[in-house]
Formats: C-alpha cells, structure tokens, sequence
C-alpha cells in the first residue's frame, strides 16, 4: 500500500511539474492592422485565425468590424487606442468611460470579445515624436484603469504601455537602463503595471538594427548561430533579440521589477522594398524565433522563461503604410494582403505549416500594362499619380520587382493603380498610354496583383468609422472646454 501511494505522489508530482513547465510557455499571436488597399473581409481573416490555431492577436484601434468578426471566436484580444487620442484621455473621465462603454463593454459577455488587454498608445516614447505624448501616457493610464473600474471589468482586461526597445539603451545587456528622460515616468508605468497585474509590453525589431547600421552583423540578426557573439561577462549572447530582451530586463531590474512579466507586442520581418527583405531572410527569422522560443531556454537573464506572450508582425501586408519609415513597411505579413502565405512557416500550435485564407473573392483575371505601341516618354507625371495612389515599394532598389526594366516599372505601376481603383474601365487610360490585358505580366519573383472584389459597403463603414472618431474627438474638446 505504501509503495502505492508512492507512485501516486510521483506521478502527480510529474504532472505538477508538467503544469508548471507549461505555464512558462509563450503564447504566439499576430498584430492584425487594417491599412490595406485590398481588404479582406473580417470574417475571413477571424476564419484564417481560427484555421491556423492563432489564438491571441492585438489591434491598433477598437475597429468595430474586426471586433464584431471577433465576436464568439474564442481568440483573445489586445484593443489599442492611438496615440493622438491619449491627450483627451488625460484630462477628460468622461472620455474614458464613454470610450470604455463603446469599445470595450459593449463586446464583453457571453457569446463576445474575449478582450484581455488595452493597449494605451503604441510606442509613445519613440525618440522621434521628441515627448509630444509623454506627458499624457500616465494620466491617460489612470484615467482609463478608473473608467475600466467602474465598468466592473478591471480584475481581466488590463491596461499596458506598448513600448518601442528605443525607450532603453546599454551597449551590454547588463547594463540596461531606460533612457534619462523616460526614467522618472517608466518607474511609474512599471509601478502602475504591477500593482493591476499587467505585462511590460516591448517591440523588438532585429531588421531595424541591420536596416540602420550597415556596420551590424547580419547573422547576429538571425537564429542559425553567428561569428559575432556579444560576451556579457559570464553571458554569451548569440542573437540580437536576446541581448535586446535582456538590455530591457536589466532596466526594469534597476527599477526593483527585475521578476517583471514581459511580452513582445511585434517582431518580424519584412519580405519586401529593402535590401535584406526577403521572403528568404524573413522565413529563417521569423521560423527561427518561434523555434527558438518555443523550447521555453529562456535568456541568460531569465533562463527558462521565455517572453509571456508573443505577438508577430505582421498578420497581413498592409499596402496603404505610411513608408516614411521604409519602403519595407508595407511587407511585414506572414501573408499576403489576401490571406495566402508568403512562405512556409510553422506557428507551433498543433497545425503543421501555414493555411491560406478561404473562399477569398478576387476581381477578375486582367491588368493594366504600359502600351506597346505608345511613346512613354511623358510618362513620369502618370507614374507619379499611379504610385501616389498605389503601392509600388516592390519596384525599389532590394525590391523584388526592381530589375523588371523600364517598361516593366510603368506597367506595375499602373496595374497597381488600376487594382486600387477596383479596375475602373477609366483607371486604365494614362492619356492613352495604358491597356488592359488578360495575359499575366507576372515576371519571377514580381508578382502583378489582382485586387479583392469587395462590396462598396465596406468603404461605407470606414468612413463611418473616421466620422464617429471625430465626432468623439469633437465631444471631448467640448466637455473639456465647459
């Protein structure tokens, strides 16, 4: 009977074991963000969520159609609120109830939103916004946890600060230290988070690091071992992302939260527009820090325990991107903008390699190219237009539709003018300079899209959406001023 009841305590000591070691792993999410020139309709990116086991994915805004698509997946959901809204939010309660009640409660319950976090601003401390929001994250944070209170759902959706790795600096990650500036105000954020119970919130961006400084090792941006290793004292650092994740553990630790939970809002790769942005060079990191988080090794810091949660960037391509930071930032999906996936990728979540969207509805099968039989030499004011207009990053210098020639570059320029405007007979006319053809002038690795047929009801509700946004904006000013 003893020798009994010692297996049974062994073996519930396993499983106890089991458990624990299971709770430390990081879950794997995706930033959805909805500036497409193409978009997919909500419910079936919820569809490509669901298929590819995504079960945590993070917004840049309450965008109601997500939110509704959302409703009853069972997918755990991070609400961002834009920076330029934070100034209302801080000296205004009313605001923060009001955008509570609408964005937050309303989709809670059974059958809705499983919302878990609100994510105040998105990066607001980057070093070029030079303070414009620091002085509101804070006020906005209380404002918005008391707003969060009074709804009664403060105990599980939680208030976190999505920071950009730029809010720390060291040349050793032992070193760590958030930067002078940000010192006084991080001590208060990281105060804030712990007393409720959030996360810090990071992005790391590795591609950055080598974008910006041509003197970076290239393999120390990857996972596949490198002849760059950084020597920490007893630590040795093999990969960018380590050493950036323990540099941000080292400055909480100054602080007195070195046991603080961590996770990483974004971290990608971009698959085109730049040199070094590749569907190649963007498998190998973003396959290889999956791997690498998933074995739950920890860094040297936090041996064993890896990021709480990591959320890639990006879920889709985004055509309409600001490029202000690069042409690449309209390429950091792991899919296309219509759902289908760039390259093989295991997420490890059960499901094997990437799935593509489903039933995706395309406009039809033709394209706008340069003349053959025109002379483009007054062509530059047209291509101007069509770029402005389009997304045309592939055709710069790294791009993957940089060497299809002169004639080539005008025909995808105007073919991605032609696919944003839905292929309007008109859209294809360039003073006569252009054609339609039903032959794909596809070449290699440079793909001529074809757009998504979506309903005009679709930009019905965008508009609507800016609409309710200034109409909140315009109410807040007003509450503020009485």
């Amino acid at each position: 009977m003893a020798r009994t009841h010692l297996k049974f305590a062994a073996f519930l000591a396993l499983v106890l074991l089991s458990s624990s070691v299971l709770m430390v792993e990081s879950g794997i999410g995706v930033n959805w963000g909805i500036l497409s020139l193409h978009k997919l309709a909500p419910s079936t990116v919820v569809d490509l969520l669901k298929q590819n086991k995504i079960e945590k994915v993070k917004l840049f805004d309450a965008d109601p159609d997500s939110l509704n698509a959302l409703r009853g997946s069972g997918i755990q959901v991070m609400i961002g609120i834009p920076n330029e809204m934070l100034s209302v939010f801080s000296s205004s309660t009313d605001a923060c109830d009001l955008w509570v009640s609408r964005n937050v409660s309303a989709y809670l319950g059974k059958g809705g939103v499983d919302i878990r976090y609100v994510a105040v601003g998105n990066e607001p401390f980057l070093t070029s916004y030079s303070g414009q929001f620091q002085s509101y994250v804070m006020p906005a944070m209380l404002n918005l946890q008391q707003s969060l209170a009074k709804a009664n759902v403060a105990n599980f959706v939680k208030l976190v600060v999505p920071c950009n790795a730029d809010a720390y600096e060291s040349s050793l990650p032992s070193q760590g230290a958030f930067r002078p500036e940000l010192t006084q105000i991080m001590t208060q954020i990281v105060s804030f988070l712990n007393t409720n119970g959030s996360p810090f919130v990071v992005n790391i961006y590795p591609f950055l690091s080598l974008y910006g400084n041509s003197d970076f090792p290239q393999d120390y941006a990857f996972f596949g071992g490198t002849n760059h290793a950084v020597t920490d004292g007893a630590n040795v650092y093999y990969n960018a992302f380590d050493g950036n994740f323990d540099t941000l553990v080292a400055a909480l630790s100054k602080l007195g939260y070195s046991q603080m939970p961590i996770v990483i809002g974004e971290v990608g790769w971009p698959t085109d527009g730049a040199i070094s942005a590749n569907l190649t060079a963007a498998r190998a990191f973003t396959q290889g820090l999956i791997n690498h988080v998933v074995r739950n090794q920890g860094t040297p810091l936090r041996p064993g325990v890896p990021p709480m949660d990591i959320y890639l960037f990006s879920l889709l391509d985004e055509g309409a991107k600001s490029i202000l930071p690069g042409t690449f930032e309209r390429h950091w999906g792991i899919f296309s903008f219509d759902g289908q996936a760039k390259y093989p990728l295991n997420l490890g979540l059960g499901n094997g390699l990437l799935k593509n969207a489903r039933d995706v509805q395309y406009l039809p099968s033709r394209w706008c190219v340069a003349s053959q039989s025109r002379d483009l030499s007054g062509v530059a004011d047209h291509m101007k237009i069509a770029c402005s207009n389009a997304d045309c990053t592939t055709l710069n210098y790294g791009g993957s539709c940089n060497g299809i020639g002169v004639k080539g570059n005008i025909s995808y320029a105007f073919n991605s003018y032609y696919q944003a405007q839905k292929q309007n007979s008109k859209s294809c006319d360039f003073d006569g300079l252009g054609v339609v053809t039903f032959l794909d002038p596809s070449v290699g690795d440079c793909r001529f899209l074809v757009g998504i047929d979506s309903t005009s009801s679709s930009n019905v509700k965008a508009f609507g959406r800016q609409v309710n946004f200034w109409i909140l904006i315009l109410w807040c000013f007003w509450i503020y001023i009485l």
